[in-house]
């Protein structure tokens, strides 16, 4: 890529994983597209961050749900930002429930957003990204842990996972780079929610460290894919969950 800024689009950029990976890429010089869907003052607040440490970012509101709406995000963040280098596509909702009690609309919201939208997305790059450019999926490590009730949300992020290594294939000649990123549980405001001290303490006995993920420990790993030193990688899932699987 160029010397000249360019610009990442983090999608679901407003709180948690998402937001951090756009401070991430704020640091790293990208001005960064911070979209989000129904939490504008959260999207604000992180625009106002990456803005008091020096960094250029916008607020950019899009429903991912809507077909349209991955045309609109990519304009948008080049006429507020300028080309757009990066992709990073995080955005994505989690509802549980055993297969045989998942109904219709719980299973076609995940779906949606989950997996046809990363698709729209990837499909628009592929047109606007530069040579060099990154796209950067988010899966999940619960696609490994095969867990009771997590049916519907493990396919969608296993059509994530092969979607990754498809258009990995299919972009390669362009010269953009196509990986995922699969967390394990990260210790978010949204993923302690409801869950006993028991349940925690369980859960971060999974890794052989200990503990849960953080926000940051993602976004680093985001970071990479991001940067020029990642330029052979390339078609990978990176499990990014201390070891847990």
């Amino acid at each position: 890529m160029s010397d000249q800024q360019t610009s990442a689009i983090v999608t679901g950029a407003s709180r948690g994983i998402g937001a951090q990976i756009a401070r991430q890429l704020a640091a790293d010089g990208f001005a960064v597209a911070v979209n989000y869907s129904s939490s504008p003052e959260q999207a604000q607040a992180v625009v106002s961050e990456i803005e008091a440490a020096g960094g250029r970012a916008a607020a950019i509101k899009a429903d991912l749900a809507d077909p349209a709406a991955a045309r609109s995000l990519f304009d948008q963040a080049e006429a507020l930002l300028g080309p757009v280098s990066v992709l990073v596509n995080n955005a994505g909702m989690m509802k549980l429930a055993p297969l045989a009690q998942t109904g219709d609309e719980m299973l076609e919201a995940q779906l949606d957003l989950n997996l046809a939208a990363p698709i729209r997305l990837i499909r628009e790059a592929a047109a606007r990204l530069p040579q060099g450019g990154r796209i950067i999926n988010l899966s999940s490590s619960v696609v490994g842990f095969y867990q009771p009730g997590y049916g519907a949300y493990a396919a969608s992020k296993a059509g994530v996972e092969a979607i990754t290594h498809i258009a990995a294939k299919e972009l390669g000649p362009k010269g953009v780079t196509v990986n995922a990123i699969a967390p394990g549980p990260v210790g978010t405001d949204l993923f302690l929610e409801g869950k006993s001290t028991e349940l925690v303490e369980q859960i971060k006995r999974l890794s052989p460290f200990g503990r849960l993920g953080t926000p940051e420990d993602i976004a680093n790993a985001v970071s990479f894919l991001a940067s020029p030193q990642s330029a052979w990688i390339s078609g990978q899932i990176i499990r990014a969950n201390g070891g847990a699987i």
